[in-house]
């Protein structure tokens, strides 16, 4: 297969919230087209895209997946992309690589929570935005009330072309408002049939038509003064302003389909050629030198230096790895070498294929403004640019949302730990959403994500692919132990065992150091009553046993001990000797030096709609939150406040079922604090108990 003229690609994100008919969409165009021989379904698990086993178990894309059409001598890439919040970042992801977003909208439910924040995304990457109301066909589908909702939230930049013809079950056909002419579908096979304009609909059709005339108006400074002066414009002027608004952003065409019925494909198909840009008609990008110097254009011109961005990675148990990338300049053959920045090596593009969803097909070549996959790439992956070193760029990675939940977990057979570790560092790579790292604290292993259903799905391909389990816990909170005044104890260990005995004696005082502090260990031993050889054993007891813990097991910190006294043997006295009495002094001085426990304190923003304010601040309130200021944030509002960690565990489901899903936050560690008396008795206990299981 040759490479395309980048002026006949269209790179399309097709986004919406979950159970908007995404994939179904897909699967219409792809059958629509030629790509497959019949319609597949989501429920019965035969679509292109939804392949994976977690997607046909519950019905829902879980990540993004690339297919093609050939429509109107044009290649269009469809990256059908989850709606489901757990997921959400592989659109945000493939919103980067893009040039236009295909915003679906379930005709029943209207726009919803993940529909604004992936319009609001594409807005800030500026990509051009065409929506399809989906869903014509079912009951208490109305085209109107979702025309008002997304023009409420948008803007009067969403302007119908077409108009449904029927409602409901009865759903057959459109009307083009552009050329004022109507299409029935008689069955599933998506081809139109051209009528004339059911009488019901002429005066709505007219009006409707006059609104989409005034809304290009207004988006032309040529055609405005035109159109006050009450002048008609031609349907060249029409159709030449609907495609610079709609490409330049200013204009969302909406047309109304059923994907499921394959009615109105066709149409969408052609507004997907006619009003989102190719990357020629993008244009450059500006993309950072790798090595710091500045920044260089990077357009999609094939005889310019290569430049690839890779903004997905599957992992396949039999196929390996396979990188989705935009090829955003010049051309690459099977045998190019190019450079990876972030590694400095150079990878091989030896396997270049064109993806329909899990299938593959090789191709000799690629060039600027496609989007391909490349199979079995050494060290290469999510965020990666691959550059031709005579012009090395770097492509800023993809920001991911950060985990909103954490879980610890341990494996379900002994000593399967590290194919554990394995496993989810593998599963890292396909989902850098994800995240998996070892608490030295704690000493548990962590795996966070942006919710509970993320994390179960991760832990199910492990299963599947790598046939190892584990079992989820609530992640340990990393207290720490502390002291607030200063206290003095002894040490001493003395054992006779019928030979060679042991005897270490220390004398130690501790004092408190300010937050942040550390430890410091102070020898002030004078005259040799203890050894210059066992100081460092007293020492290394004393540390052993901070890391270890006093009060519940958890580290101590910021502490001063001075070792000012002690005794020796000459016969029975060891460094293992020294190195208990150091021990046992620790633990006695602790006793008497009023121990606390101190807890993490995060900073948390939270961002949420005005109208959830009072519920959110009561309810970090509940859970010991001070306030430290909010602000306005367009149509959100951001509230910022210090929580203790521990309290922030089962946060993200609460602030999910506050704000219906509109809200989310971020959180990092700003200092610790004294955990409150009545507390740490149940922490303590807590501790206890799990010392003696």
């Amino acid at each position: 297969m040759a490479q395309v003229d980048p002026a006949k690609i269209r790179n399309v994100a097709v986004v919406g919230h979950r159970g908007s008919g995404k994939t179904s969409l897909v699967e219409a165009a792809l059958y629509t087209t030629g790509g497959k021989n019949r319609l597949g379904s989501v429920t019965d698990g035969t679509t292109t895209m939804d392949h994976d086993e977690d997607e046909i178990k519950r019905q829902m894309s879980i990540s993004a997946a690339l297919a093609h059409v050939e429509w109107d001598k044009r290649k269009i890439n469809l990256v059908d992309t989850p709606g489901e919040a757990s997921f959400i970042s592989e659109a945000m992801a493939t919103l980067t690589v893009v040039e236009g977003a295909l915003m679906l909208v379930n005709a029943v439910a209207k726009v919803e929570v993940q529909t604004e924040r992936l319009w609001r995304r594409a807005v800030e990457l500026g990509v051009a935005r065409l929506v399809a109301v989906n869903m014509m066909d079912r009951e208490r589908a109305d085209f109107d009330d979702a025309l008002a909702a997304l023009t409420d939230r948008f803007g009067d930049g969403v302007v119908p072309v077409a108009l449904p013809i029927g409602k409901e079950h009865e759903f057959s056909g459109l009307v083009d408002l552009v050329h004022m002419k109507a299409y029935t579908y008689p069955d599933t096979s998506g081809k139109a049939k051209e009528t004339t304009i059911p009488a019901d609909l002429t005066e709505a059709a007219a009006t409707a038509r006059e609104l989409l005339v005034e809304r290009v108006a207004e988006s032309d400074d040529a055609l405005i003064e035109k159109y006050l002066e009450g002048e008609e414009l031609t349907l060249e002027e029409i159709l030449g302003a609907l495609k610079s608004g709609a490409i330049e952003g200013r204009l969302s065409p909406v047309v109304p389909v059923s994907a499921t019925k394959n009615i109105g494909i066709d149409r969408l198909l052609d507004m997907i050629e006619f009003g989102l840009p190719s990357p020629v008609r993008a244009g450059a990008r500006s993309v950072p030198l790798a090595n710091g110097s500045g920044e260089v254009d990077v357009a999609p011109n094939p005889d310019d230096p290569a430049a690839l961005f890779i903004f997905k990675t599957i992992s396949d148990q039999f196929s390996g790895r396979i990188n989705l990338a935009k090829v955003f300049s010049g051309r690459i053959a099977s045998d190019s070498h190019l450079l990876n920045p972030r590694t400095g090596e150079k990878e091989r593009t030896g396997n270049i294929l064109t993806m329909q969803g899990k299938e593959s097909k090789g191709i000799d070549e690629a060039g600027a403004g496609d989007i391909i996959a490349l199979g079995k790439l050494k060290d290469t992956s999510t965020g990666d640019t691959l550059t031709d070193p005579s012009r090395a760029v770097h492509f800023p990675p993809v920001e991911f949302p950060p985990p909103a939940i954490s879980f610890a977990i341990t494996a379900k057979a002994k000593g399967e730990e590290e194919k554990v570790s394995n496993a989810l560092k593998r599963l890292g790579d396909e989902d850098p959403a994800m995240q998996f790292r070892f608490d030295s604290q704690t000493h548990e292993m962590i795996i966070a994500g942006t919710s509970q259903v993320h994390v179960e799905v991760i832990l199910d391909k492990m299963k599947r692919r790598f046939g190892v389990e584990v079992d989820l816990h609530p992640p340990r909170v990393p207290y720490r132990e502390t002291i607030r005044k200063a206290s003095t104890a002894q040490g001493r260990h003395k054992k006779q065992t019928g030979g060679r005995g042991q005897f270490g004696d220390c004398w130690i005082e501790i004092q408190p150091l300010p937050h942040g502090g550390g430890f410091e260990f102070e020898d002030a031993i004078v005259g040799g009553s203890i050894p210059r050889g066992f100081i460092p054993a007293v020492e290394k007891g004393i540390v052993e046993t901070m890391e270890r813990g006093v009060i519940a097991g958890y580290t101590v910190v910021d502490v001063k001990v001075k070792l000012f006294d002690g005794s020796y043997h000459t016969v029975d006295s060891s460094e293992m000797a020294f190195k208990i009495a150091g021990s046992l002094a620790f633990h006695k001085a602790m006793e008497g030096a009023a121990p606390v426990l101190l807890e993490p304190v995060m900073n948390v923003e939270v961002i949420a709609p005005e109208a959830n304010m009072g519920d959110i601040m009561g309810d970090l309130s509940s859970r010991r939150g001070r306030p430290q200021g909010s602000e306005s944030m367009g149509e959100m509002h951001v509230i910022r406040a210090q929580v203790p960690l521990a309290e922030m565990l089962t946060y993200a489901p609460q602030l999910r079922s506050m704000t219906g899903g509109r809200g989310s936050y971020t959180m990092d560690v700003d200092h610790y604090d004294e955990v409150p008396a009545h507390l740490t008795e149940k922490i303590v206990e807590e501790a206890k108990a799990a010392r003696e299981e």
